[in-house]
């Protein structure tokens, strides 16, 4: 009875929406500039999400994920435009479909290609919403019987976790990046006590870091001052004809469509990940299980619907730690998590019970951005591709503009920019030390349920940690946090290889 009640709420939410003219343009809109985000190098849909963020303030809730929704979907699969047309990525999530729809491009077939991208694109959303509507509820079920030990766990494993499979260089540089900010959002007044920290006698501090200036600054500012300093020049994109969706092609392909948008689902769903990786592996996995390997590269469709697939699954696969435990799964759902907290929601285990509706209608929001996705993708291709043609310089002032009047305008004020440019700053010089961003912002975000649930756990057993080993799933957590940490060490590497070697020895002997 529960699930027609909730197919009920589903297909309710899509009526109200369509019968509305105002949601209608604000889907087509906001996916549109989504695309444009993810058209142009340097702007990214974590960037796009986060300059929206500050346009909803004044909107409800439901209104304010219609818009970020329809930008999040429409700027990853934006990214694919330049990618084949021009041979650079929007976004480092469409970079594996640059190595097979620009040679499609270069010998005249852009417009299939793109036609692949628009229709791989629209059907991985809509099994990552399949994935979320499914999954999301039993794992808020099982997360209501969490305490503040596992909670306290579950965010510290989100940050290691995060930092693990974010860093390019050394795992270390990303748990120091998660810790740096787990110790950025200790600044101010604890939750329990009420007791100034950190604060330096600045009555701005006591009530904390926000997160918006936060996620703002560490974003957007490296990106204006990687663009500034490479000078980026796009190329000129190649002319394309008439994009059609190439249903054949995808029946064809079927089994690397439902492959890949499973990949995507699971690699979202890890904290931290993101959508490029999950383009890369969805495209490495097709690639080693298709007859023909060797035309990868060369302009093979399977390739491009296999990068496209994977990477607007992850979508909603990072929906699902977002909705269920508040550990959003790739840079954009950070922006994303920032952006409901700012609407007065706080997603984990009790939203289930404190907004019931809220997984049907967000699932709701997504299909109806992946339907307008599409139909911009269909119609207003051959216009978005101008838009390449503009000067990054013409730009990079209004992203600056957008940045600066964002971050004052939560809460009108100026110490939200003093708090903005530092920290843009220190995530420029990270980011050139190899540092990843995104542990960082995840761990300013997850750091006030750490030390919240921390603290509330020890006042409550008198300062024991006995707590963390005597209940079943806290010992589950614990163990995962020290067989990841355990994983980076090159003596236990060594160790395991080993292990493996003797074993593998033995089998075959």
């Amino acid at each position: 009875m529960a699930f027609f009640t909730n197919l009920g709420t589903f297909f309710q939410t899509i009526g109200g929406m369509l019968t509305d003219p105002y949601t209608v343009l604000l889907l087509l809109g906001s996916s549109f500039l989504g695309i444009i985000f993810g058209a142009l190098p340097g702007l990214t849909a974590t960037l796009g999400v986060a300059l929206l963020t500050t346009l909803t303030y004044s909107m409800d809730l439901q209104t304010a994920l219609i818009a970020l929704i329809s930008m999040y979907v429409g700027a990853v699969y934006g990214g694919s435009y330049p990618s084949i047309l021009i041979n650079i990525p929007g976004t480092a999530a469409a970079a594996a479909t640059a190595l097979d729809g620009y040679p499609m491009a270069q010998r005249g077939d852009g417009g299939k290609a793109l036609g692949l991208t628009t229709t791989a694109s629209f059907i991985g959303t809509v099994i990552g919403m399949i994935a979320l509507i499914a999954f999301a509820p039993l794992i808020a079920d099982a997360a209501l019987q969490f305490t503040s030990y596992e909670f306290f766990l579950l965010a510290f494993f989100g940050i290691i976790i995060s930092g693990t499979l974010t860093s390019d260089d050394l795992v270390y540089k990303g748990w120091i990046a998660g810790l740096l900010g787990l110790a950025l959002s200790t600044i101010g007044r604890d939750q329990l006590q009420s007791y100034p920290r950190f604060t330096f006698g600045i009555p701005e501090l006591e009530g904390g870091i926000e997160v918006v200036p936060v996620l703002i600054g560490a974003f957007a500012i490296p990106q204006i001052i990687k663009s500034m300093r490479d000078r980026l020049v796009l190329g000129k994109a190649q002319p394309i004809k008439r994009i059609l969706p190439e249903f054949m092609t995808i029946v064809k392909n079927f089994k690397h469509i439902v492959r890949s948008a499973l990949i995507g689902v699971g690699i979202g769903a890890v904290p931290g990940v993101g959508e490029d990786i999950a383009g890369w592996v969805s495209y490495g996995t097709t690639k080693n299980s298709h007859p023909h390997p060797e035309n990868f590269g060369k302009g093979e469709p399977a390739g491009i619907i296999a990068s496209e697939t994977a990477n607007n699954a992850c979508i909603g696969g990072a929906l699902i730690p977002l909705v269920t435990l508040g550990i959003p799964g790739s840079p954009p759902a950070v922006m994303l998590l920032g952006a409901l907290m700012l609407h007065g929601l706080n997603p984990g285990p009790l939203v289930v019970i404190t907004q019931p509706n809220f997984l049907y209608q967000l699932c709701a929001i997504m299909a109806l951005a992946s339907l307008a996705m599409w139909i911009n993708g269909m119609f207003l291709t051959k216009h978005v591709i101008k838009v390449l043609r503009v000067p990054a310089t013409v730009f990079l002032p209004i992203v600056t503009v957008l940045s600066v009047v964002g971050s004052y305008a939560l809460g009108l004020s100026i110490f939200n920019l003093f708090l903005m440019v530092p920290v843009g700053i220190i995530a420029y010089l990270l980011g050139e030390m190899d540092y990843p961003i995104s542990p960082l912002v995840i761990g300013v975000i997850l750091g006030p349920m750490a030390d919240e649930n921390l603290r509330r756990a020890l006042m409550i057993s008198e300062g024991s940690l006995m707590g963390f080993i005597e209940r079943p799933v806290s010992i589950l957590l614990l163990l995962a946090i020290l067989l990841t940490v355990c994983s980076q060490i090159p003596a236990w590497k060594r160790m395991t290889n080993q292990i493996k070697a003797k074993v593998f020895k033995r089998k075959a002997s």
